[in-house]
């Protein structure tokens, strides 16, 4: 959603920032793997229960996620693998988080919230998944609430403002409900 309306508009504006810090030989897959390592430790804090560091390091690990996309445009170092390679990347980020908040809610002995985190991992997975399987019958398959960086931008609410059962109980049923909208989207275009 918000992916779809703001674009790569934002790209030279920064690259800019990011040109004066990072030099511009840096590989963009660099700069998805170290935010990869920033979301491990948010991860990580998660699953400590230190919430405001671990929506500190997610956000931080989101700056990298629109960092290296936006690098590899810029500066023309673009190219079909890293385009996969950020892809897999983000959804081993996307789990790794809800893997640090099930390992929270189990060591509070807390099933029902383990429960809702694993459902929030599987429609977390299909939202790209569905999107990638529709782009074969169809040009773009980008309908649906929850994009990634809506995503990430509630698991940050969650986290400073410890508000994450709110937000889990948000995302378990967005993300499936986008999975559902982007089906019958494709199906629209397609039958």
């Amino acid at each position: 959603m918000l992916s779809a309306k703001i674009g790569h508009r934002l790209d030279p504006y920064i690259s800019k920032v990011a040109g004066i810090v990072i030099n511009k030989c840096v590989s963009p897959n660099l700069l998805t793997l170290l935010g990869l390592l920033i979301n491990v430790l948010g991860a990580v804090a998660l699953a400590y229960g230190r919430w405001k560091i671990a929506g500190c390091l997610i956000i931080l690990g989101g700056i990298f996620d629109m960092l290296d996309g936006a690098f590899a445009r810029t500066y023309g170092k673009v190219s079909k693998f890293g385009e996969l390679f950020d892809s897999v990347i983000d959804r081993y980020s996307d789990l790794i988080l809800l893997i640090g908040l099930i390992i929270f809610y189990s060591k509070m002995g807390d099933i029902p919230l383990v429960i809702l985190t694993c459902i929030t991992s599987i429609g977390t997975v299909l939202v790209p998944y569905t999107r990638a399987k529709a782009e074969i019958f169809v040009p773009k398959c980008n309908v649906g609430l929850m994009e990634r960086a809506e995503r990430i931008g509630l698991l940050v609410i969650g986290a400073l403002f410890n508000v994450m059962v709110i937000v889990l109980w948000i995302l378990a049923i967005l993300t499936n409900v986008t999975v559902f909208q982007r089906l019958y989207y494709t199906w629209k275009e397609v039958e």
